[in-house]
C-alpha cells in the first residue's frame, strides 16, 4: 500500500511482509532526508511495522552529519516508538557505495549503545529480503 509518493521518496507499507519500503528516488537534500524518515517513523509506529527497506540505490549515501543523526537520534526515535522490538534496517545500496556505507557502519556499530535497532547493508534486493525475513 502506497502511503507516500514524494518527489523525492516513495513510502510503501507491505502488510504481507511486515516492511516498510523507503526507495528513494533521487538525491535528497537534509531536510528532505529528515522528512522522509519522520514520515516513515510516524507509519511504522501506527502500524507497528519492524522491518525497513530502505533503497538508496538512485539517492545514493548521506552526508556524514546526515548519516550521524540517523544512527544517533533516529534509531533512538525508531527504538522508543516501537518498544520492547528489535527493528531491522535493511540498506540496499549500489555496488560502488556498499564498501564505504559498510566502513561507516562499522565504525558506529563499534561504539554503538542503541543496540536495539539493527542495521545491514546489502547491494542485491534478495539477499536483504532474506536477512528482514530472518527471525
Amino acid at each position: 500500500m502506497l502511503i507516500a509518493n514524494l518527489d523525492y521518496l516513495l513510502l510503501t507499507h507491505r502488510p504481507d511482509l511486515g516492511q516498510l519500503v523507503l526507495r528513494w528516488t533521487r538525491p535528497a537534500t537534509s531536510a528532505e532526508h529528515r522528512d522522509g524518515y519522520a514520515l516513515a517513523l510516524k507509519q511504522a509506529e501506527q502500524e507497528k511495522v519492524t522491518r525497513w527497506l530502505i533503497d538508496l540505490r538512485s539517492r545514493g549515501l548521506a552526508d556524514a552529519a546526515d548519516f550521524r543523526w540517523l544512527m544517533h537520534n533516529f534509531r533512538a526515535s525508531l527504538a522508543a516508538a516501537l518498544p520492547g522490538t528489535r527493528p531491522r534496517l535493511a540498506y540496499l545500496v549500489a555496488p560502488y557505495h556498499a564498501e564505504l556505507l559498510n566502513e561507516r557502519l562499522a565504525d558506529e556499530m563499534a561504539t554503538d549503545a542503541l543496540d536495539t535497532v539493527a542495521v545491514r547493508a546489502f547491494t542485491e534486493e534478495q539477499t536483504a529480503q532474506a536477512w528482514l525475513q530472518a527471525r
